[in-house]
Order: structure tokens, then sequence, then C-alpha cells
């Protein structure tokens, strides 16, 4: 009986020598790292041009070469900052798609980058929840599905 404890003891201490470092699994996965470093880069940029003063000029220029919407109040940076990072968690989900050695799931990083561009689109140009809610828990749905419809049955 106790040969059996003293067996199962030396497995579980094998396969806690054979896992990786959280330093080795970063060096094989550094898209987070970057996506992440890129983030604070941005919100650095967005608040220092916010600070400076330009950042409203440079949305309206932007919205009237475009034509995309009209804003009518002023442009606070953390709407811009939180845009920015939901378009930087999408990239870093079209890159694991993209790049196999990258790959993991991304259904919750496609969740929290569509919540936070709602989240400053709606600061920006009003949302209405009333709306943005079903879509998102739609969108829930539509992932799951695809998920369970996309596996290999055994």
């Amino acid at each position: 009986m106790a040969n059996g404890k003293d067996e199962k003891f030396d497995e579980k201490e094998m396969e806690k020598s054979e896992e990786k470092s959280w330093d080795e699994k970063w060096r094989r996965d550094p898209l987070s790292a970057i996506i992440w470093a890129l983030i604070f880069i941005w919100a650095g940029v967005v608040l220092l041009i916010s600070n400076l003063g330009f950042l409203d000029q440079f949305v309206r220029e932007l919205v009237i070469t475009t034509g995309v919407v009209q804003i009518d109040k002023a442009i606070k940076a953390w709407p811009i900052i939180l845009i920015g990072a939901g378009g930087l968690f999408l990239l870093e989900v079209v890159l694991r798609l993209i790049i196999p050695e990258y790959r993991r799931p991304v259904g919750g990083t496609v969740i929290f980058a569509f919540i936070l561009i709602a989240i400053g689109l709606n600061s920006i140009i009003g949302l209405n929840w009333v709306l943005i809610w079903p879509l998102i828990l739609i969108g829930i749905g539509l992932s799951i599905l695809l998920r369970g419809l996309s596996r290999r049955r055994e």
C-alpha cells in the first residue's frame, strides 16, 4: 500500500519537474506580452496627445475626413484608449488564428475586445446599450455554437 502512494507521489513530482517555468512559457508565447506592451504604449500616446490638447482636434479631423459619425461633445482620452485596446486584442486573436505556434482558445479575448470597444464607442457616440448587450449575448452564443460544431467527433 505504501508503494502505491510512493509511486503516485513520484509520478506527480516528475510531472511538476517536466512543467515549464513561467519564464519559459513567455519565451515560447510572447504574443500576449507584446499585445499588453502595445496597449500601454497606446494608452501613453493617447494620454500625451490629450494632455497636449491635440486629441479633440485630431479626432474631429479624422471624423470629418472619413465621414463616419457626427461627434458633438468633447473627446476624452479613456474611450479612445479602450477602443484601441479592444482593437489590439482583436489583432492578437487574428495572429493566434493565423500563426500555428501561438494557437490557443481565443473566445474570451474576442468577447473582452468587443466589450472594450463597445464601452469606448458608447462614451464617444452614445451607443444604445439596449441593443449592445443582446448583441454581445448573441455573439457569445454563436461562438459557443461554432466551437461545438467545429470539434471533431471522437
